[in-house]
């Protein structure tokens, strides 16, 4: 996964995958996805960034599963 910033344009592209994009739905006004052919997400873009998505700070956290001893 990648995740582009465009200050100039405060656009967020967040890419999951390297497939070829097939489609692009609107999801909200400033939402976009992209889908491959099979229909599974490639990426997506945020306009407005800042505004829209509240994306000030980007922070990953992976959480891994305990099991019961």
């Amino acid at each position: 996964m990648k995740i582009k910033y465009f200050p100039d344009t405060d656009t967020a592209l967040i890419e999951f995958g390297a497939n070829t994009v097939a489609e692009t739905k609107e999801i909200s006004e400033d939402i976009y996805i992209d889908l491959d052919t099979d229909g599974r997400l490639v990426s997506m873009t945020i306009e407005h960034a800042k505004t829209a998505a509240q994306i000030k700070e980007l922070t990953f956290q992976e959480i891994i599963g305990t099991t019961a001893a």
